[in-house]
């Protein structure tokens, strides 16, 4: 499968695996963003991409950066097939301290995942199961 993109700022860099059998690739930042104890900041790749018809872009924290107390508070961010603006990634900063996002740093994984078009269809009753309502913690915590 081909996923085209287009550069759009000089520092942008092409999504890239951390080992052959990686199943995300690696996003980076295009620019050098500061984020502040407790806030967000929307970090720029510089790229924008055309992923195939029934396939999203699921963007997740890296491990390194969530490990360190930064990571992607709405995982998985989504881009849907037909947007082609600039890839974009939230970051929240729950150190204690100013965080520093380099450019040229890996910021975020992104993985190609197809999903199905659904239609829904209103009932006047649902199958009956086992767990029935029970939600919210029911099958235990």
């Amino acid at each position: 499968m081909k996923v085209k993109f287009i550069k759009l700022h000089q520092n942008a860099q092409i999504p890239t695996r951390g080992s052959e059998n990686a199943a995300a690739y690696d996003l980076y930042a295009c620019e050098t963003v500061y984020i502040p104890y407790g806030k967000m900041a929307v970090v720029g790749t510089g790229l924008a991409i055309e992923l195939p018809p029934n396939h999203k872009g699921e963007i997740y924290s890296r491990s390194g950066l969530a490990s360190d107390g930064v990571f992607v508070p709405n995982a998985p961010g989504k881009i849907d097939p037909d947007y082609r603006g600039e890839v974009k990634v939230i970051l929240y900063n729950t150190r204690e301290e100013l965080v520093g996002i380099e450019a040229g740093s890996r910021i975020a994984q992104l993985e190609v995942n197809p999903f199905y078009t659904v239609e829904f269809e209103e009932v006047e009753e649902l199958s009956n199961t086992e767990r029935g309502e029970g939600g919210l913690g029911s099958t235990g915590v």
